[in-house]
Formats: C-alpha cells, sequence, structure tokens
C-alpha cells in the first residue's frame, strides 16, 4: 500500500488559532497532503493522508514545535487517499462537547492502555478483582460496524448527548471498573473526564482509543470493524481498509 494515513489529536493552549491555521495549511499544502485539520483554542485533531515520505516530514516538522513534541500519532495505509480535499477549518473545540469547564489541557483523564486492557479483558476483571466494563462514546452511525464485545453502545446521534444518554446506566456502573472508548481517543478523553466529575467512580479512557488498541493487541474482544470518516468507511483490526481502494486502471 503506497498511502500513509495518519490520525492524531492534541491538547494544548494556543494563543493564536488563526496563526496555527495559517501555519498547518501552507504545512499540508507543502506536503502535498490531503485530508482535515481541525485547529481550536484547547489544540488540534487531524487526519491526513499523502505519501509516506511526506507524511513523514510532516510529522517531523509537527513535532519540531514543543508544544506537539509527544503528540501520538495513528499510522494506517491504504492504497490511495481516502480524501477529496484539505481542509483545515477553526473550530471552538477540536470535538464539541459544549462542557467549557472541562479542561483536558490542564489534566488528563486516567487512561489504561490497549495491552493493560486485552489482559483485563482477557482475565474478565481488572488488577484489583474488579469488574471492567467499556462504554463506547461514538454515535449510532459509528458503532453499527463494530465495538467491543458487551460494550454498552449508547443510542446517539452527536457526542454531545452522551450525558443523557448515560444516565439510565449509572447504577450498572456504581463499584466497577469503567473504560471509555472512541475512535482515536479525543471523545473519550473528554467523556471519562465529564464521567469522573458526573460521580460515575473509577472511570479510565483507553489510551489511543480503538484505533491504537487495533494496533497494540489487534482484534481480541472486538466485534466488526471501526468506522472512520473517509472513503475508507471504516478499519479491521488488521487497520486495513473496509472498502476496497485498489486505484481503478485508466481505460
Amino acid at each position: 500500500m503506497s498511502v500513509l494515513n495518519i490520525a492524531a489529536y492534541h491538547f494544548v493552549d494556543l494563543e493564536s488559532v488563526d496563526q496555527e491555521l495559517e501555519r498547518l495549511q501552507q504545512a499540508c499544502e507543502s506536503h502535498d497532503l490531503l485530508g482535515t485539520v481541525l485547529v481550536a483554542p484547547e489544540g488540534v485533531n487531524i487526519f491526513l493522508a499523502g505519501g509516506a515520505a511526506a507524511v513523514g516530514a510532516f510529522v517531523d516538522w509537527l513535532r519540531a514545535d514543543a508544544r506537539f513534541a509527544h503528540i501520538v500519532i495513528k499510522y494506517s495505509h491504504s492504497e490511495r487517499v481516502p480524501f477529496a480535499r484539505l481542509r483545515v477549518r477553526r473550530k471552538r473545540e477540536i470535538i464539541s462537547f459544549r462542557q467549557p469547564h472541562l479542561r483536558p489541557v490542564q489534566q488528563r483523564a486516567p487512561s489504561v492502555d490497549p495491552a493493560t486492557l486485552k489482559r483485563w479483558l482477557d482475565a474478565g476483571r481488572d488488577d484489583h478483582g474488579r469488574q471492567v466494563v467499556l462504554v463506547d462514546t461514538r454515535n449510532q452511525q459509528e458503532h453499527c460496524y463494530g465495538s467491543f464485545a458487551a460494550a454498552i453502545k449508547l443510542p446517539i446521534v452527536k457526542f454531545t448527548d452522551l450525558g443523557t444518554a448515560l444516565e439510565p446506566h449509572r447504577a450498572d456502573l456504581r463499584d466497577k471498573t469503567v473504560v471509555s472508548f472512541c475512535t482515536g481517543g479525543v471523545r473519550c478523553e473528554k467523556a471519562a473526564l465529564w464521567m469522573q466529575e458526573a460521580g460515575y467512580g473509577e472511570v479510565l479512557q483507553l489510551d489511543g482509543g480503538i484505533l491504537g488498541y487495533f494496533e497494540h493487541a489487534g482484534g481480541a474482544h472486538y466485534q466488526g470493524d471501526c468506522f472512520v470518516f473517509d472513503e475508507r468507511v471504516a478499519l479491521k483490526p488488521d487497520l486495513s481498509p473496509l472498502v476496497d481502494d485498489t486505484p481503478i486502471p485508466a481505460a
């Protein structure tokens, strides 16, 4: 596969969103990358694709900035670029949750890495003997393609609906270790912070989301594929595209 795809987000205070928009736009264009970059006062959310060398050069450029030195990149491959154009957009939040008092920039929610979560799921409990319950923070369109087995899947259309949809499960989550998850980590990070504040007890986020889990733990305990918002439609546990993206030969 000749195209390298990256997905990444990073919470960081940005003093000038307009300046960051210009810098990221120029960097993407100079490396012929297509995809979507969302920029907000709280950070960036990046989905880009291009040639491997060009993507690598962009990542090196991004990490050369001390503010993004530790950004976590999730990689996958495809035969062609799954984006039609480049969009670098200003947003109020890199993922809209409408809980402005939550500040992932200042403090991350506690997390569990993919290997540890797999070990817990293999054992049926965490290291303290508590039952582990997974909460899918994505919307219905996404979890219809696949999710962790036995995860709580909420009937939501927008991420902002999560709080209302989760409330009926409050009693079921009491005295259990709750792990929130999403595609790449940004939603489950905000969700974990909110759930802690709302009194849901021991709540962790899955570090790196489903894509990070696929990369480090494969498809164990996961059923189906992971929906992505591009022309690949979804990624399989081996991170290959669900939809055949082989270029059509010219006539």
